[in-house]
C-alpha cells in the first residue's frame, strides 16, 4: 500500500467562477450544442436521402458529421452541467473515460480529414477513373481503418495513464479532462504517459497533417496543369470546404497541445475551438460553400413541406 490518499474525484474549474457569467455561458454553449446537433443531423439526413449525393466525397462527409456529433457530445454536456452546478466535480474514472473518448474521436477526425484529402486528390487528378479507384469497399475500409487506428491509439494512451496516482491536488484548470491537464495533479512518475502521448501525437496527428499537406501539394500541381481557368476554379472549389475544415481543426488542436499546460485563456480558447466550435462550423462550411449540398437541401425541404 502506498502512503498517500487516493483522490476520488477532480474539480473542473471551467471557464468562470462568476455565477452571472456562468449563466450566460450556459445559454451560449447550449445554443452552440443544439446548432451542432441540428446541423450535423441535417447533413446526415440530406446525404442519406438524396441520390445525387451517393458518392465517396459525401460518404466521407456523412462520416465527418457523425464524428462531429460524437466529439461534441463527449465534452459539451458535462460542460453545461458544471456551468449550472456548484460542485463542478468529475470522478477519476469519468475523467479518464472522457480523456479516452476525446482522444479517440479527435484521432478519428484527424484520420478522416486525411482520407478526405486523398479523395479530393483522386477526384481532381483522375476524374475519369474516380469511381473505380474510390470503390465502395475501399471507402468503407478507409473509414473503419480511421476509427480502428484512433481507438488503438487512445487505448494505448489510456492504458499507460491508468498507472498514474493522484494524491492531494484535485483542481483541473480546464472545462474538460485532457491528458496534459492531469499530469500536474499526479504524484507519480508521468514520464511513461508523457512519452506515449508525445509519440502518438507525432505519429498520429503530425503524421496525418503531413499526409494532408503532401496531398494538397499534389492537388495544387494537378489544378495548375488544367488548361482552362474555369476548370481550375471548379477544381479548387471542390477542395475549399475541406481545406477550411482542416485549418480549423489542426490550427486550434496543434496550438493547444504545443502550448505548455497552464490553464491560460488562450489554452481554453483553442480547446473550445476544436472541441466545441469546429463541430458546429463544419456543417455550415460544407453547406454554404457547396452548391450540391444547397440544392439537395432545397429538394429535401420541398419534399417535406
Amino acid at each position: 500500500m502506498r502512503n498517500h490518499s487516493v483522490v476520488p474525484e477532480f474539480i473542473l474549474l471551467g471557464l468562470s467562477a462568476n455565477p452571472q457569467t456562468q449563466a450566460l455561458l450556459f445559454v451560449l454553449f447550449l445554443v452552440i450544442y443544439l446548432l451542432t446537433l441540428m446541423g450535423n443531423l441535417l447533413m446526415l439526413l440530406v446525404i442519406r436521402a438524396d441520390s445525387h449525393l451517393q458518392t465517396p466525397m459525401y460518404f466521407f462527409l456523412g462520416q465527418l458529421s457523425f464524428l462531429d456529433l460524437c466529439h461534441s457530445t463527449v465534452t459539451v454536456p458535462k460542460l453545461l452541467e458544471n456551468l449550472m452546478s456548484e460542485k463542478k466535480t468529475i470522478s477519476v474514472e469519468g475523467c479518464l473515460a472522457q480523456v479516452f473518448f476525446v482522444f479517440a474521436t479527435g484521432g478519428t477526425e484527424s484520420c478522416l480529414l486525411t482520407v478526405m484529402a486523398y479523395d479530393r486528390y483522386v477526384a481532381i487528378s483522375s476524374p475519369l477513373l474516380y469511381g473505380q479507384l474510390m470503390s465502395n469497399q475501399l471507402c468503407v475500409g478507409l473509414v473503419w481503418g480511421s476509427w480502428g487506428l484512433a481507438f488503438l491509439d487512445a487505448f494505448i494512451n489510456i492504458l499507460v495513464a491508468l498507472n498514474l496516482d493522484f494524491c492531494e491536488a484535485q483542481n483541473i484548470h480546464h472545462f474538460s479532462c485532457e491528458l496534459p491537464s492531469l499530469y500536474p495533479l499526479s504524484c507519480s512518475d508521468v514520464s511513461a504517459s508523457f512519452t506515449a502521448l508525445l509519440c502518438s501525437s507525432l505519429l498520429h496527428f503530425l503524421g496525418n497533417f503531413l499526409l494532408i499537406f503532401f496531398s494538397y501539394v499534389r492537388i495544387l500541381s494537378a489544378i495548375l496543369s488544367i488548361s482552362s481557368t474555369t476548370g481550375r476554379s471548379k477544381a479548387f472549389s471542390t477542395c475549399s470546404s475541406h481545406l477550411t475544415a482542416v485549418i480549423f481543426f489542426y490550427g486550434s488542436g496543434l496550438l493547444r497541445y504545443l502550448m505548455p499546460n497552464s490553464g491560460s485563456t488562450q489554452e481554453l480558447i483553442f480547446s473550445l475551438q476544436y472541441s466545441v466550435i469546429t463541430p458546429m462550423l463544419n456543417p455550415l462550411i460544407y453547406s454554404l460553400k457547396n452548391k450540391e449540398v444547397k440544392v439537395a437541401m432545397k429538394r429535401l425541404l420541398k419534399k417535406r413541406f
